[in-house]
């Protein structure tokens, strides 16, 4: 198949297009490297013995998106360009809103042109909020995330839906991620966040290695059992497998559907901690801080529906992820700017 897929060189999309390149598929990215390398891209054509075709350009210029759909013919994208910082996104709401829609609908409006109707979408289980309780299902309720990056997930559902709704040639997967962490098991390509890390798993390898100084464990007296946070974390490679299975089950299945990707288990702050410092051989210095306003106490993923639609699971532990993690980050301590 050919696929396209836009933020090919970003974290999840460049596991996503290994795992695509891996399986013989034919593939096209479209990248501006506003958060990613095309060293990523190179270490992908590395593992792999081939290369994807690759497009400088930003999703939102439709003139150039034109020009690659003329010339590629996708049968399939997967969507991944965009902004995704939680706390950025509550200092630039407008920034967030302007970039995450107005990519997709410029990608949208030239699928429609070059009648390419099959899309997987990259969504967050931000879009769950707090209005629900663990674990979280696909049709559990109201969709009302508590930031301007998760609020952005929530419109775009909306807008695919309606889309699909009216015009049944559409077949779009709307993947709801946890927390994505770990690497490939080469440890050539990982996580690499621009700055200081937003989210836990990468800011404690970067302690792991040296970079950091600290965990902070904001909040110790959660109704959890060692008192600190629980979310579901889910291996890289895993998600990766989650959306080409999602683009199998497209192929013989027209309409919208929404699936958690997620291991269904919840691990702690202080556990994936010790996770780490266990790969590592490393004590991984950390310090209690008040709880952050919004923060939830649990969150992890009800996986039912992938299982039994997708035939997916998640097959890596905490363990697993942390070790592939810490490969990765010991092997690259400043990520790709090592070359």
């Amino acid at each position: 198949m050919r696929v396209l897929v836009t933020g090919g060189a970003g974290y999840i999309g460049s596991h996503t297009i290994l795992t695509l390149l891996e399986r013989g598929d034919d593939v096209i990215v479209v990248d501006n490297f506003a958060n990613s390398s095309p060293v990523a891209l190179d270490r992908v054509a590395g593992i792999a013995g081939r290369s994807p075709r690759l497009h400088r350009m930003d999703v939102s210029d439709e003139t150039a998106l034109d020009a690659v759909f003329a010339a590629e013919k996708p049968e399939a994208v997967i969507h991944f360009a965009g902004l995704k910082a939680v706390g950025e996104s509550v200092a630039e709401p407008l920034r967030y809103y302007s970039e995450n829609l107005g990519t997709t609908f410029a990608l949208l409006s030239t699928m429609q042109r070059h009648d390419v109707r099959t899309l997987v979408f990259s969504s967050s289980a931000t879009v769950y909020g707090d209005h629900q309780n663990a674990p979280y299902r696909e049709d559990g309720g109201l969709l009302e995330a508590s930031n301007p990056y998760g609020q952005t997930k929530v419109m775009l559902e909306r807008v695919l839906t309606d889309v699909a709704q009216a015009d049944p040639r559409w077949r779009i997967a709307l993947l709801r991620y946890f927390n994505p962490i770990g690497a490939h098991e080469s440890g050539l390509i990982g996580e690499d966040p621009r700055g200081v890390p937003n989210n836990l798993a990468p800011y404690v390898a970067q302690v792991a290695v040296g970079r950091l100084p600290e965990v902070g464990v904001f909040g110790d007296d959660y109704a959890t059992a060692d008192g600190t946070g629980e979310r579901d974390y889910i291996h890289v490679v895993d998600l990766a497998e989650g959306h080409v299975a999602a683009l199998e089950h497209l192929r013989t299945h027209e309409g919208i559907r929404a699936w958690n990707l997620g291991t269904g288990r919840a691990t702690s702050v202080l556990e994936l901690i010790a996770a780490f410092e266990n790969a590592s051989g490393r004590p991984i210095p950390h310090r209690v801080l008040p709880r952050r306003e919004g923060d939830l106490a649990q969150a992890w993923a009800d996986t039912t529906r992938a299982e039994q639609e997708l035939g997916w699971r998640a097959r890596r532990g905490v363990a697993e992820m942390a070790e592939d993690a810490w490969r990765w980050q010991s092997g690259n301590p400043q990520g790709y700017d090592t070359e």
